[in-house]
């Protein structure tokens, strides 16, 4: 089957669209990688979704617009993903949408609201589409995230020690794959949020990241506003676990400034860079990791990756390139292969990595041209639950 999967994260810059032909081979899942096209959101629209999100207040009218409007710009890379990356002869699309608010309360995840209404797709490309995959997993009991904790599972297994899956996007999450103990997955804190954060606030909105660690490179950390932030009590909850922007956004940063005094813009960049390894490590520490696979956008940081480095001490730390899954393009391929399992009737998560009840078939279906069917129909009676991933040359 080919797969088309897409998303956009929790930096809300850009979506992303990954094309695969996906097979099942026994108990093993193949993944022969398409390619990704990227299209950044128009900047009317990124703004209008910057000014919706928490700690922010919003309309329901705006709340529409932006489901349509994301619903339309995840429509049209659809179309051009199922171009110039499937000869036209794509099988399904998988939309995670564009995440506007994670609901959690006393640790608990009471609901997860994802944008972009998935018709649009199924319209502009007459495929079927999945979406809505993570409330499932919350109706389930579950924390609806890191989903992709299901795919780290499978492409992980069977290598040595404990290797770790981790994911630094705006919000840092990683999956203990392997081994003595259950799976395990959570969001360790702030990936790119509080970085991005503050260099847009620094330059006056005119960076809206820090590239390549430049301001950050400049500066000394603040001890003391180091410090502060490291009190946050999410550090030390026990997964599993989930946030998101509405704990890690520039006011929570504002006020952990408050009463500090003034600090130069490189030192402030310093400072959230330094809480972002430092959190990242002492998660991947207290999993006795043996080895860490990197990617996201925050493995494009080169001063982040060098104090993740060194906060590692030894742990090895390795871009999820070097293991056959490009970077750049790990999460849509996660939901290319999410949607493919839903297609055949086979459940998504990991409960120990979740936190559900049980296993779920994830999302929701948006019939295609053809009707109502799945193309996985026919293959679904007889399919296993797969165990391991295997990757095919592109």
């Amino acid at each position: 089957m080919r797969v088309i999967g897409m998303m956009s994260g929790t930096s809300y810059d850009a979506v992303d669209a990954a094309a695969a032909d996906l097979a099942l081979d026994g108990d093993t899942l193949v993944l022969r990688p398409l390619g990704l096209v990227s299209a950044g959101y128009e900047e009317e629209l990124r703004a209008a979704l910057a000014a919706a999100l928490p700690p922010a207040a919003t309309t329901m009218k705006d709340v529409c617009a932006l489901d349509t409007r994301i619903g339309q710009a995840f429509a049209a890379l659809a179309v051009r993903a199922c171009r110039e990356l499937c000869g036209g002869r794509a099988d399904l699309v998988v939309s995670h949408g564009q995440t506007v608010h994670h609901w959690v309360e006393d640790g608990r995840v009471r609901g997860t609201l994802q944008l972009g209404e998935p018709a649009w797709i199924a319209e502009a490309t007459g495929l079927p589409v999945v979406s809505g995959l993570r409330t499932r997993d919350v109706a389930a009991g579950g924390q609806g995230a890191p989903l992709v904790s299901l795919v780290d599972v499978m492409w992980l297994r069977g290598r040595p020690g404990v290797p770790v899956a981790l994911n630094l996007g705006g919000i840092a999450n990683l999956t203990v794959a392997a081994g003595p103990g259950a799976p395990l997955a959570f969001d360790t804190g702030p990936g790119n949020a509080l970085i991005d954060a503050a260099a847009h606030h620094v330059t006056g909105g005119r960076l809206r990241y820090d590239e390549d660690g430049a301001l950050a490179a400049r500066g000394a950390v603040d001890a003391e506003l180091l410090r502060r932030l490291l009190t946050d009590p999410y550090y030390a909850a026990q997964p599993p676990k989930t946030t998101g922007k509405e704990l890690f956004h520039l006011p929570y940063l504002l006020a952990a400034l408050d009463g500090r005094g003034s600090l130069r813009p490189q030192d402030l960049l310093a400072t959230v860079t330094e809480l972002t390894a430092r959190t990242v490590a002492d998660a991947v520490r207290s999993a006795g990791a043996t080895e860490v696979v990197a990617s996201g956008g925050g493995t494009r940081n080169p001063v982040l990756m060098a104090r993740l480095r060194a906060a590692l001490d030894g742990v090895p730390v390795r871009g999820s390139d070097a293991l056959g899954l490009p970077s750049a393009a790990k999460e849509a391929y996660a939901f290319a292969v999410l949607g493919f399992l839903t297609a055949h009737g086979l459940p998504g998560t990991v409960p120990a990595c979740t936190g559900a009840r049980h296993a779920s078939v994830l999302g929701s279906l948006t019939p295609g041209r053809g009707g109502l069917r799945l193309p996985g129909a026919a293959a679904a009676a007889t399919a296993a639950v797969p165990v391991g991933l295997r990757l095919s040359p592109p």
